[in-house]
């Protein structure tokens, strides 16, 4: 199992837009130079992320800015926002065991709540995460990177 890109990749458009929002309008072309990703993609994120009220975005070459401060926007409002998790479960079981045999008619009972519980566990640290941790940890590598002349 894999949780796809679009998470690490909203993740890295929030420290764009933090990072360089004094400088340059940040627009999906922008986003898309710095996670070296087609903008397609990028605005596909932008408006999911649009969706769940954590950026705005104004259309054409208005760019993207953070809707609310880092410290109320958590990983997993981010997860939330662009992972499509089928009915908010992270795990897909496969749906048709066979009943004949004894392992395939008692695999749910035996595994799905232990699932249930590993999937909370990843939300919760997912919301002891804000953004700003993140950004905070972000700034500090470009700084110790500017002053080691990498």
């Amino acid at each position: 199992m894999q949780i796809s890109s679009r998470f690490t990749i909203a993740v890295h458009i929030f420290a764009c837009i933090d990072n360089f929002q004094k400088d340059y309008k940040i627009t999906s072309d922008f986003l898309a130079g710095s996670v070296n990703v087609n903008p397609v993609v990028i605005r596909r994120l932008l408006q999911q992320l649009k969706a769940a009220g954590l950026i705005h975005v104004v259309r054409g070459s208005g760019g993207a800015e953070i809707a609310r401060p880092l410290e109320e926007i958590t990983l997993l409002d981010i997860y939330r926002a662009v992972e499509c998790v089928d009915k908010g479960e992270l795990f897909h079981f496969h749906e048709n065991p066979n009943p004949a045999c004894p392992v395939g008619r008692n695999i749910h009972n035996a595994l799905d709540d232990k699932l249930v519980r590993v999937q909370r566990a990843m939300e919760n640290e997912l919301q002891q995460i804000t953004l700003a941790d993140v950004i905070r940890d972000t700034q500090a590598y470009i700084a110790k990177e500017n002053n080691t002349g990498a």
